[in-house]
């Protein structure tokens, strides 16, 4: 771009290329890739109308709270005393389908006591005391099962529903379904360790074959909560207003002039408006100075190893109370991935996540918010009943359990069994897919009717599955 000396006004001398380059800090759209929409198509149910309940819904938001290795069950919310009376014994015959059967040692019981807990008597372990608290409030599912025993085609179902890449997350599904309640903030929100991102990055919060204006959006919980959000030096409001304006006058023109785009463009520039709302609003969301010192002390805030996730946990709980449809909270890399010194690690990762939980749940229920909050816990599967490397548990498909708290769950409840060793789902078999039918159904979506035509055919979160909605576990 060369400058015309015979120019007056910043229009005349800016192409829309050079203004971006000079002045994205003040708009921060290009940090915001997930927010920059490349295609027309907008939310739609079956009915044609965009973004819409099915029915009433008992939950207007989701927190995602995301175990990422597989958290052993038998460890923590399935207890199994016929596993540890014959610890050390030979595995049954029927345990034929484990990862690495040559890596496997004998039957191994959990070093770990459990007790029941509230009025309903669900037993959890001593691990997971705070949690424990809530009891009456939770319904812990002990018979998942999933198709996978590889981290990453475990990851894929669990978070889009099938066990292959390129498919939208729940999230991403909620989010074009329902959008925000806030024109401010994103539908769907990341909360992972800033400086590390989870196993299968950010394939946990992709849009998949939607438009990326539905895929997660990360928001950091230390220092600036979303990167070039604000101008790197002041500018003041009068300046920002001049820019904004000469934005929509330069957009208003590319858009007269490129009609058979416009859908496109129209997305696209939708998008920067976001990023220049957030500018305004995400910062107070994100800002934890508003809130007591004692309510920062109850989510572990300002100690370790609670500090990072109680953030994140308290964090979410801001965002649903100002309209974010979905949240989910990641951890960096895959730490309940407990190969070896599985009960050194299953406590270091209880020790970190177990009171803001509890926490969390604590706040939304005395806020009033816990009843519309839907909250699930758990990882892509659970661990073997077996030992791997003498100390350690193996990934486990055909058996684990996860929970459900908030939203028109009814709690205090423990759904399903696996058998007396805790190998196989035995009772009421939970699918992943049924998991995800159950969420959007408390959102009030029929997952049948959530869909998306991708070359000529209509996909849907729980497409092949015959999926059902588990009414054992609402109120």
């Amino acid at each position: 771009m060369f400058w015309n000396s015979t120019s007056t006004t910043l229009a005349d001398v800016l192409s829309r290329r050079d203004l971006f380059t000079r002045g994205a800090a003040g708009f921060a759209g290009v940090a915001l890739g997930g927010m920059l929409c490349e295609e027309a198509a907008k939310a739609e149910d079956s009915s044609g109308k965009a973004g819409g309940f099915h029915f009433p819904p008992r939950a207007k938001a989701v927190i995602q709270l995301f175990q990422h290795g597989g958290p052993s069950h038998m460890d923590l919310l399935d207890p199994k005393p016929e596993l540890n009376k014959q610890d050390g014994k030979p595995m049954p015959k029927y345990f034929t389908d484990l990862v690495k059967i040559s890596s496997h040692g004998n039957l191994l019981g959990s070093p770990f006591k459990f007790r029941p807990y509230g009025e309903c008597g669900v037993e959890y372990s001593e691990l997971l005391p705070h949690t424990a608290m809530c009891a009456d409030d939770i319904a812990v599912v002990r018979s998942m099962h999933t198709e996978h025993n590889n981290h990453e085609q475990a990851l894929w179902q669990i978070h889009t529903g099938r066990i292959v890449t390129g498919r939208p997350t729940i999230g991403a599904w909620v989010s074009y379904a329902l959008g925000s309640e806030n024109q401010n903030l994103p539908a769907y929100v990341v909360l992972r360790t800033d400086n590390a991102l989870p196993i299968d990055g950010t394939r946990n919060w992709s849009s998949g074959f939607l438009p990326p204006r539905y895929q997660g959006v990360h928001f950091r919980h230390t220092g600036t909560p979303i990167l070039y959000l604000q101008p790197p030096s002041p500018v003041s409001d009068n300046t920002q207003r001049l820019r904004r304006e000469l934005l929509s006058k330069l957009n208003d023109e590319h858009l007269a002039n490129h009609p058979r785009i416009a859908p496109d463009l129209e997305a696209r520039i939708a998008s920067y408006e976001m990023a220049a709302r957030m500018q305004l609003h995400a910062g107070e969301a994100l800002d934890l100075t508003q809130e007591t010192a004692d309510t920062q002390a109850a989510y572990g805030i300002g100690k370790q190893p609670t500090d990072s996730y109680g953030r994140r946990c308290l964090i979410a709980r801001r965002l649903v109370e100002r309209g974010v449809r979905y949240v989910q909270i990641f951890i960096e890399g895959q730490i309940w991935d407990t190969h070896a010194k599985n009960a050194e690690t299953t406590r270091n990762c209880c020790d970190r996540t177990d009171l803001p939980t509890a926490a969390l749940l604590k706040d939304l229920k005395q806020r009033g918010l816990l009843d519309s909050t839907l909250l699930v816990w758990g990882g892509e599967f659970g661990r073997t009943p077996v030992s791997q490397s003498g100390d350690g548990r193996d990934h486990h498909k055909q058996g684990f359990s996860m929970w459900l708290a908030g939203g028109g769950i009814r709690g205090g409840q423990a759904y399903g069994a696996t058998d007396e060793l805790g190998y196989h789902a035995v009772e009421n078999r939970t699918m992943v897919a049924d998991l995800h039918a159950t969420v959007l159904h408390q959102l009030g979506l029929d997952h049948k009717r959530v869909t998306f035509n991708v070359h000529g055919r209509d996909e849907r979160l729980t497409d092949v599955y015959e999926a059902k909605v588990l009414t054992p576990l609402l109120a």
